[in-house]
């Protein structure tokens, strides 16, 4: 996996100047902690009996994640996969969801204790970091968050900033998340059509770039 860090090295080894968009690293909040809630930050509860191993369609990762919830991460799973940079090679660390660690550098990392986030190459793309995606791949992200219609948010949009994190924003029970969720699981699709987990629209049209910048963020 390119990331900027190891194409500006690369450049700097060979005498060329590679002028590509740089951010100072984002500030760590307050730091590590340990989470002693029995409910995530997103408010689903901890509960272990509720976590299954899924694998990621069309690659050779699978990643633990919350029953009944897995639908809409196992779908940005999938399209990172694809789109961005693989999920079963080994590198950036690879996929990451549900955990018993407790230890959290922000709260929102206590999503994984509930299963319902994922991390995507965490170790390229820690909290707090300075690596960011490149631009065209931050425009897929925005395209993959219009798929989940506000289910999921990036943690590219918190602070600290971790570009390689997402959650669910949905609460328990959430009637948006079971619609979506049924409409992106590819494991219930038949009938193929532009969004479904099979078939991704074009996120290079201006309507679905329109439809990315509308999507509400978190502040």
């Amino acid at each position: 996996m390119i990331n900027r860090r190891s194409f500006l090295g690369a450049a700097a080894g060979a005498g060329v100047l590679a002028l590509v968009p740089h951010s100072p690293a984002q500030g760590a909040g307050k730091g590590a902690g340990k989470w002693t809630r029995t409910v995530s930050a997103n408010g689903w509860q901890i509960t272990p009996t509720a976590i299954s191993t899924y694998r990621v369609e069309g690659s050779g990762a699978s990643v633990a994640l919350r029953q009944g919830a897995a639908a809409v991460l196992l779908h940005v799973a999938r399209r990172w996969h694809y789109e961005i940079a693989p999920l079963d090679t080994g590198e950036g660390g690879g996929i990451v969801g549900y955990t018993t660690r407790r230890t959290v550098q922000a709260d929102f990392e206590s999503n994984y204790l509930s299963g319902t986030a994922m991390a995507l190459h965490p170790t390229a793309y820690p909290a707090g970091g300075s690596e960011r995606l490149w631009p065209h791949h931050e425009a897929i992200v925005r395209d993959i968050l219009v798929d989940c219609e506000g289910t999921v948010i990036w943690g590219g949009d918190l602070r600290p900033a971790k570009a390689s994190h997402f959650q669910l924003v949905a609460r328990p029970g959430d009637k948006a998340l079971a619609r979506v969720s049924a409409r992106l699981d590819a494991s219930e699709q038949t009938n193929l059509s532009e969004q479904t987990a099979g078939a991704v629209a074009d996120p290079a049209t201006s309507a679905r770039r329109d439809r990315a910048r509308r999507m509400p963020r978190p502040r």
